[in-house]
């Protein structure tokens, strides 16, 4: 089973943060924290939150160990667009776009074994 992550609505358009979604993609979680802390562009800080909520979401929801998470994938997806306007030459307006991005991200790993008590494996016994 996979553990599932989303950002919505982070406001960097989504072509800048598929390039740099695309550096750690495929990665184990630490490695792509590591490398995330590195590249310096304003992509890496929201895609490493995502990364990080999905790591805490499979540890303390999922019961998965910390060691041995991956990312198994990385999607980006254009979310709202808001639609301005700038002032031109000669009186005129020229329209442009702030795009915002959609994060999802994928990873799995492996399940920690559910700890059974010594009461639970006595059977009850029967009051007579």
């Amino acid at each position: 089973m996979s553990v599932i992550a989303i950002s919505k609505n982070v406001q960097i358009s989504p072509r800048k943060v598929g390039m740099v979604a695309g550096i750690v993609r495929g990665q184990s979680v630490d490695n792509a924290v590591i490398i995330l802390d590195h590249t310096p562009r304003r992509a890496a800080i929201a895609i490493k939150k995502t990364i990080l909520s999905a790591k805490a979401n499979a540890i303390h929801n999922h019961n998965y160990l910390a060691k041995g998470l991956e990312i198994k994938e990385i999607n980006i997806s254009p979310g709202m667009t808001l639609k301005r306007y700038r002032p031109a030459a000669r009186g005129r307006a020229l329209p442009f776009r702030k795009r915002y991005s959609h994060i999802r991200v994928v990873i799995d790993g492996q399940v920690r074994e559910k700890k059974t008590s010594e009461a639970a494996k006595t059977p009850a016994k029967e009051n007579k």
